[in-house]
């Protein structure tokens, strides 16, 4: 598997010194086996799992730090637990674990990771599954348990609004 150099990782100073300390880029943290990175990183068992995680999915193209968080957050930590999954359930599990419906891209994130998981096919982005989405959700439409709050309307959402002078 390719991996990119800007994957991003949130690490506290021990762990960096650690990886200084032993010579390791970050990019190169998926040579390791976790139980390997357990040692490395001295964390524990779930924290060498989760930053293994947020580094293989910042893998997929298009795909950064914010999202790999989003997909530990519903509990995934590698592209195969990923490969048989629907992008389109998983934005409903995600959306009902938030209690609030998200962004349309959002799901093109997940069906682009899912594609990702079974082809690893460098050559995709989001916005490649965004007509997929949007033929998939007018032929569907969204579960009656979605939530009814958008994202925007949530706490820490600011909308940059532009300032007019008059």
């Amino acid at each position: 598997m390719k991996t990119k150099t800007t994957i991003k990782l949130p690490l506290t100073d021990i762990e960096k010194a650690s990886l200084r300390k032993n010579k390791i880029k970050i990019a190169a943290l998926l040579d390791f086996a976790t139980d390997e990175l357990e040692v490395l990183l001295n964390a524990t068992t779930e924290r060498a799992k989760e930053i293994y995680a947020l580094a293989q999915f910042q893998t997929v193209p298009s795909v950064g730090m914010k999202f790999a968080e989003d997909l530990v957050f519903l509990g995934y930590y590698s592209l195969k637990e990923l490969k048989q999954k629907d992008g389109a359930k998983l934005t409903d599990e995600y959306e009902q674990k938030k209690g609030y419906w998200v962004d349309p891209c959002v799901e093109d994130q997940f069906r682009l990771v899912v594609n990702f998981a079974n082809t690893y096919d460098i050559n995709k982005t989001w916005w490649d599954f965004t007509e997929e989405r949007k033929k998939f959700r007018t032929e569907n439409g969204y579960p009656i348990s979605r939530p009814q709050k958008p994202w925007f309307e949530t706490a820490g959402f600011e909308r940059k609004e532009k300032k007019v002078a008059h």
